[in-house]
């Protein structure tokens, strides 16, 4: 086995990027990455009438937006058929696979009969031993001569030693009668054929280990490191559906997560370092573990999602957070900024980032700088603006245009104003807020101020003084 680590995803084109499937390729990629290792990407297209070329984008756009780059190209399981038969009838040839020519109403008949009597279901060709001479000139499958004494043991980084006894193994089909391989064998010969040395996926493919290992051991081919991980549950403890909300990656991007966010909540969700809940991608690649791994089902927290996509909101690049706003904005169907309301909110992006968890809460934020002029106050904002505020605002706005425009001055100039008047700076606050931005929670109203400059903050306060 190769001395670099190789890992892949591998999933199956027949819908959207599933927040399990998100965090399995997550898992993969952060294992490869942290070791200066390869993650390889593979769409496993073999089942043609579920795979579709609409699915397989919607998985590399969710991929794209999660920052989950995979080296050289995608692989399709579907194109290398030949390669998987070709496998089927070396082994035949050598004796370790044959021919059965079981049809499909005998092995259900088998079957039928066995659950009747109460007996194991489990079918045992009689071709198996069969003398060549007796092979009819009739279509038939290849099936792999598995062990029928003794067990197999499955080393999982995650589950431990499972031990299964071979008795309950069957002589599994390689290749089907129509010439076409079967997906178990098709995985075993893309994963040896890709380098892959880590098999990282979900734990529902456990039992699926040990009948894949037949075909190693057949080939003489050495055996990955298996790491089965438990799936995800919702907050009611079962298995992660539609009724608990979104299920697919790009639904979340829609939502206005920030990527950062998710892949720190992902790697988190059956996967921990110590008691760290917050922690940046280098830490990530630097930490990550299969040791690491639950044994148990992680359950998802929307709360928990929210409150890391909060933390990485606040520590991001403003020039990332900006394209990434865009992208939410494409993602979301929702118009995109026009280049002035780009070159405000980057202006204003420090004073709101801080506090959003979203980027609609911080497109919420915004709404101060990306509105125009005449502001319309929202029904609760409104409520600040009476004749007695509209007096204060008028009093105001001549000493605001002597001010220095710095937010000591600006600081100064409103408190001493307060004082003068007899009122709390609150008093004050919440008609500034009210005719800055038409809302009653904003960012500070310093802040606003310094975002919007002296002509448009003299231009709102004015307009808001003296109503039509």
């Amino acid at each position: 086995m190769s001395d670099q680590v190789v890992t892949r995803f591998a999933p199956s084109p027949t819908g959207f990027l599933h927040i399990g499937g998100a965090r399995t390729a997550l898992f993969n990629w952060l294992y490869a990455r942290g070791r200066g290792g390869k993650f390889l990407l593979r769409i496993e297209d073999t089942d043609r009438e579920r795979s579709t070329p609409e699915a397989t984008a919607a998985i590399l756009q969710g991929m794209k937006w999660l920052g989950l780059d995979h080296d050289g190209d995608v692989v399709s399981q579907f194109e290398a058929a030949a390669r998987h038969a070709e496998v089927a009838r070396q082994l035949l040839a050598e004796g370790k696979a044959y021919k059965c020519y079981s049809t499909q109403e005998e092995i259900a008949a088998f079957r039928e009969q066995a659950r009747a009597e109460g007996k194991s279901t489990l079918f045992r060709s009689p071709w198996r031993d069969a003398d060549p001479a007796t092979h009819p000139d009739a279509p038939y499958a290849i099936r792999i001569k598995a062990p029928q004494e003794g067990s197999t043991v499955i080393r999982d980084q995650v589950q431990g030693d499972v031990t299964i006894r071979n008795d309950q193994l069957d002589d599994m089909i390689l290749l089907r009668s129509d010439g076409t391989p079967v997906y178990m064998l098709a995985v075993v010969v893309d994963d040896h054929d890709m380098g892959v040395t880590h098999v990282i996926r979900g734990d529902d493919h456990l039992n699926n280990a040990a009948r894949q290992m037949m075909i190693y051991e057949a080939m003489g081919w050495d055996i990955p490191v298996w790491a089965h991980i438990p799936l995800i549950h919702g907050p009611d403890g079962k298995k992660l559906s539609k009724r608990h909300g979104a299920l697919g990656a790009q639904e979340y991007q829609a939502m206005g997560y920030p990527a950062a966010g998710m892949r720190n909540y992902l790697a988190r969700l059956g996967w921990s370092h110590g008691d760290d809940e917050f922690f940046t991608d280098a830490q990530a690649k630097e930490w990550f573990d299969l040791e690491g791994i639950g044994k148990s089902p992680a359950r998802f927290d929307l709360k928990k999602l929210e409150n890391l996509c909060g933390q990485h909101i606040a520590i991001g690049e403003n020039a990332a957070l900006q394209q990434e706003i865009q992208d939410y904005l494409s993602a979301a169907n929702k118009p995109q900024l026009t280049e002035t309301q780009s070159s405000d909110l980057a202006r204003a992006m420090y004073c709101l980032k801080d506090r959003a968890r979203t980027f609609p809460e911080l497109l919420d934020k915004a709404h101060f700088v990306l509105t125009s002029r005449p502001i319309q106050p929202d029904e609760k904002a409104a409520k600040a603006l009476t004749s007695v505020s509209d007096g204060i605002l008028n009093e105001l706005t001549p000493q605001m245009q002597n001010a220095s425009w710095s937010r000591n001055e600006l600081e100064e100039t409103l408190n001493s104003f307060a004082e003068a008047n007899g009122v709390k700076f609150g008093k004050l606050a919440g008609p500034l807020r009210a005719a800055l931005a038409g809302r009653a929670v904003t960012p500070s109203v310093f802040d606003m101020m310094l975002v919007l400059g002296r002509n448009e903050t003299l231009a709102r306060l004015d307009d808001a003084a003296n109503p039509d």
